[in-house]
Formats: C-alpha cells, structure tokens, sequence
C-alpha cells in the first residue's frame, strides 16, 4: 500500500510517500480502505514541530479521514465488510472526561488516515451518514466535533442566543453551520470583505470584515447587545475583541492560546474587570461526541464546506495550500 509518513519535523519535504506491505487486522481491529482525508490545523503544528503533544516518529499524519471496513480480525463486533466509517480524534477516549489515559491521537501518537489503508481497533472508528461523500465524511472528526463541543458542553445556547465564529476555517463554519442547527443567531467576523456574502450564504446574521472594522467587538456588542458564546479561534489576534463584544455573563471558548509564532493570548485587564464572561478550553471530544454530532448531521442532512481537494500525490501541496491560512473550508486530499 502507499503511506505517507513525517520521517522529520520542521520540513515539508520530510513528508515521505513510502510503499509498504497492506497489513492484516489482528483480533479486534478493523481494515479501512482510505477513501479521503483532511487537514487540521493541529497537522501543521505537528508538521512544524510545535504541537504540544509529542509525535511518535515516523508517524503516518493526519486525524481526519474516511473510508470502507474491507477486512475485520477475531472478535469484531461493531463494524461489518462494507460499513462507511471514519476514525475517533482521541481513539480511546470513549466517554466522559478526558484524563491522561486517554491522550493517544490519531496522527500524532498513533499513525492516521493519510495512507491508502487504515488498521485501526474497531473502538476507534465510528459509521458515517450516508448522505454525506467521501470527502464530506472525511472532515468531521477534529473540526467538526470541535466546534460540535464547544457550542453543547457547558451550556447549550439558547435560540435566539448570539454565537460569534471568527474567520473562515473548518471549526467556524461548523460553528456556524450547528449554531443555525440550534436556532442561534450568528456573527462572523471574516479577515477579507469578499468572504461576507459567502458567510451570509451560510446563515450568518451579521457579518464583519476585521480589515475595515479593526476595534469591532464594541461594534458587535452594540449591534446584538452582546455575544452569548464566542468559539474563539483567531487567538492572540482576536481574543481581546472577542472579549469586549461578549454580553456580560458571555461564554468565550478558547481553542487557539497562542500564534504561529509563539505569542499567547494576554487578557486585557480593564477589561476583564468589567466582565462576569466565563473563559473556557476543550480538547476536540469522545469517541460518543462524535457520534452524537454524526447523528445530528444525519438528521438534518448538513453538508461541510469544503475549500479545495487535491490528489492523494499532491498531499505536500495540500499542506502548503492550508498553511497560506486564506482558506473557506476544508482541505480535502482523496484516497489513494
């Protein structure tokens, strides 16, 4: 089979396509033929060296994919030959809270999706709806339960309850797509003006282009009265906005702590003294997150937005085309 493996951190050409024997499921596990894969933004950190957790050498990359079950060891008794499945973020956290038992990774410390066949335990894969292509299917399993967590953890917003996304990647559009799911009403605020009607197309009630409007958190608590949950992606670059646009007793959930170079978020104190706004972090979800997320897609038959898919022989060019950051979307790379 053709595999690519990170045989070096820090270096894109260090992404190796390799040939190398199909393995044979062992008791419990399952074969995935890969049929499509996506990138994340924790797969260019990886890549680059900088992700917090430590990656296992040689490791195949990618968390996100999906794929056919073509072969099945002893034991097997949640998948069939056949069955459309796709792997779990965190492969043995299963339920319940997240503890140091449970920290194994996709793609990181365990090998991932971006190869032509994946042996994963058969408790690290769930089925996928059946509305949904392969490519579509291949892009929930990090951004989509991400956003999916950070809009039902703690508390579920209210319809009629403001959610704010910030910028265009995977995790804000889903925000953006299951907020509308739940009857919120949404703002957007997108680096570039042209990415507006796009946002709106998607649902989003107000929209604003942070090139125009740099000091907007004012702008957008006087137009909704305040933000009841922001999913703050941007970072060091937004979270001081973010901040002065949430209602009083707001939510902001932090996915994004410190920038590309390293800076971390500072929260401005006069500010903050002047806000009841509760600041909190999740890691992506279980194994029963992403089923219940999969479950409400299905229901409602929602699609994900996907910017760009390039060959499985291009997978260095997909990289390079996500880390340039001015994406809409997902970036897809098909099956070998």
């Amino acid at each position: 089979m053709r595999t690519y493996r990170l045989e070096q951190f820090g270096e894109i050409e260090k992404l190796a396509l390799r040939e190398l024997p199909t393995p044979e499921p062992g008791a419990n596990q399952i074969l995935v033929r890969v049929r499509a894969t996506s990138l994340n933004r924790r797969d260019t950190m990886i890549l680059n060296g900088i992700y917090p957790l430590t990656p296992s050498a040689g490791i195949v990359p990618l968390s996100d994919g999906a794929g056919e079950v073509v072969a099945i060891g002893n034991g097997v008794t949640r998948f069939a030959v056949g069955d459309r499945v796709t792997g779990s973020y965190f492969a043995r956290w299963i339920d319940g809270r997240m503890h140091p038992g449970v920290i194994d990774q996709l793609g990181c410390t365990l090998d991932g999706m971006l190869s032509e066949y994946a042996l994963l335990d058969e408790q690290w894969a769930v089925r996928l709806p059946d509305h949904l292509s392969w490519q579509e299917a291949a892009t929930f399993a990090c951004a989509g339960l991400t956003a999916w967590s950070a809009l039902t953890g703690a508390e579920i917003p209210k319809p009629g309850q403001w959610v704010l996304v910030i910028g265009s990647g995977g995790v804000a559009l889903f925000a953006l797509q299951f907020a509308k799911l739940m009857g919120c009403r949404v703002a957007a605020v997108t680096s570039r003006a042209e990415k507006a009607d796009r946002l709106r197309a998607l649902g989003a009630d107000l929209v604003i282009a942070a090139a125009e409007t740099p000091e907007w958190g004012m702008k957008l608590r006087e137009a909704t009265g305040g933000i009841d949950l922001v999913v703050e992606t941007g970072g060091p670059a937004t979270f001081a906005q973010s901040l002065i646009a949430s209602s009083l007793y707001g939510r902001i959930v932090l996915l994004t702590v410190q920038d590309q170079k390293g800076k971390p978020v500072e929260i401005p104190g006069a500010v903050y003294q002047r806000s009841l706004v509760t600041i909190g972090r999740l890691f992506v979800g279980s194994r029963n997150g992403l089923e219940a997320m999969l479950a409400a897609v299905a229901t409602h038959r929602l699609k994900p937005i996907i910017d760009k898919v390039f060959p499985f022989a291009e997978a260095r060019e997909a990289y390079r085309h996500f880390q340039q950051g001015d994406v809409f979307g997902k970036v897809v790379i098909d099956g070998a």
